[in-house]
């Protein structure tokens, strides 16, 4: 008894560290920004636009087995207000954004949940993990770089892979490109 209980303390006080460095991702503090373009013969009639995606939770850890997750809950994406759109237009982007591109009722969440971290050299990692989109699930790869206490990194994905139809406008003389560009920002507590 007394050596199974000595071992069981051992295991715990061997692990302590090792769970002591998961840090909560800083929700306040960290960023998703996603650059949508637009093509089509017209599109120079069109705008570009810049959504915000809020982390709604997540965590970081370094050390022992090094991950990453979080999650962003999709109502509370919006599109970056743009000076040269009036404000009915403005409201009309948002709302073809949730019921059409992202269908928020019906997928309420993107997560991505890192499966294995690389590290490629001091402050520079390969993160290959799942992104939950729309309810499809790829597999991706980033390069994430540390500076102080931020990591950033930036994809380009195709939201065709993920089961998203690019919005098109005027018999397609205006639309979405298919390709949009993330730029995520990330600080932990």
């Amino acid at each position: 008894m007394w050596l199974s209980t000595t071992a069981l303390s051992a295991a715990i006080l061997a692990t302590g560290p090792i769970m002591a460095q998961e840090k909560a991702i800083d929700t306040q503090r960290s960023t998703i920004t996603i650059q949508v373009g637009k093509s089509g013969l017209f599109s120079a009639a069109a705008h570009d636009h810049i959504v915000y995606a809020p982390i709604s939770s997540g965590t970081i850890s370094e050390s022992g087995n090094p991950h990453i997750e979080f999650r962003v809950e999709t109502a509370k994406m919006s599109v970056k207000p743009d000076a040269k759109i009036d404000a009915k237009d403005q409201a009309t982007i948002q709302t073809h954004m949730q019921e059409m591109t992202l269908e928020t009722k019906k997928f309420p969440e993107i997560t991505f949940r890192s499966a294995r971290i690389d590290k490629l050299a001091e402050g520079v990692w390969r993160v290959d993990g799942d992104l939950s989109l729309h309810g499809v699930t790829k597999r991706i790869s980033l390069t994430v770089k540390q500076t102080g206490e931020s990591y950033t990194t930036h994809a380009v994905l195709k939201q065709t892979d993920f089961g998203i139809k690019p919005l098109s406008i005027a018999g397609g003389a205006i639309k979405v490109k298919n390709e949009v560009e993330i730029d995520f920002h990330f600080f932990a507590r």
